[in-house]
């Protein structure tokens, strides 16, 4: 009877298991299924000090996401040769991308951008206090497998040590957030700690699909000491996040990409 017993519990864990490395491949015939990261790529420009979008474009291939928040992606700066990384990225991963702009900056443009598997319907640039440097939050709309329509907003916030540029960025993006008639994602460089009143803010409207203790980190990329990038997704009762992870890329940027499977119920 303790050896049945045995079997059966052992058998149990081993299918728990089997079903948590499931989770990390989710396959698109589940059209409910969404995978989602965000990446902040530095222009291409990883810790080895080389500019490489070849690289970056490699890395991003391994996510196999439908939806990407990119951040510190240049269109037609002089540092990184004038290409416009956006559509060169998008072209070569067989994906849709939108563009939002921080400022001009060396004969081009800096700031974020999205990636998408599905045709974005719509974007919009919501410009947000200033603080450092200007910043927008880049808003996409795009239709699911499903054929049910999701925000998905891309951000960058303010990265100086005092908070309160940072705190005025995230209270504006809440209030865009608070209008939208959609389940929606916010996901990108928030550039402050879990404990933060930044991230508790959002945590307020919504959910982040919770790391791995052990490897939440995901800046500096070589050595990462600190969590500062996130997925967050509201309403709360309009996803059910399965896993999050934080991919161990070490070199091609200065930060770590972070991966979230997601469900819309």
């Amino acid at each position: 009877m303790r050896f049945y017993l045995s079997v059966i519990l052992i058998s149990a864990v081993l299918s728990g298991c089997s079903s948590l490395t499931k989770s990390h491949e989710l396959s698109h015939d589940a059209s409910s299924a969404i995978r989602v990261a965000t990446y902040n790529i530095k222009h291409g420009r990883g810790m080895d000090g080389t500019l490489d979008l070849e690289r970056t474009l490699a890395t991003l291939k391994t996510l196999n996401a439908d939806i990407i928040a990119l951040q510190e992606v240049d269109d037609q700066a002089r540092r990184s040769g004038g290409v416009d990384q956006a559509s060169w990225l998008a072209e070569r991963l067989g994906m849709h991308a939108a563009y939002g702009a921080f400022m001009d900056f060396q004969g081009g443009r800096y700031g974020l951008a999205i990636l998408s598997r599905r045709p974005i319907l719509s974007h919009e640039s919501w410009r947000l206090p200033e603080g450092n440097e200007p910043r927008v939050a880049l808003a996409t709309r795009i239709e699911t497998d499903a054929g049910e329509v999701v925000t998905a907003v891309a951000v960058h916030f303010d990265w100086v040590k005092e908070d309160a540029f940072r705190y005025a960025q995230a209270t504006e993006t809440l209030r865009q957030i608070q209008t939208l008639d959609t389940p929606w994602i916010v996901f990108g460089d928030f550039n402050d700690v879990p404990e933060s009143r930044t991230m508790n803010a959002f945590r307020q409207v919504g959910r982040d699909a919770t790391k791995p203790r052990d490897s939440a980190t995901t800046f500096p990329a070589d050595q990462p000491r600190i969590e500062i990038d996130y997925i967050m997704t509201g309403p709360p009762s309009a996803w059910e996040p399965t896993s999050s992870w934080v991919i161990p890329e070490s070199v091609a940027s200065d930060h770590r990409p972070v991966v979230t499977d997601l469900f819309l119920n």
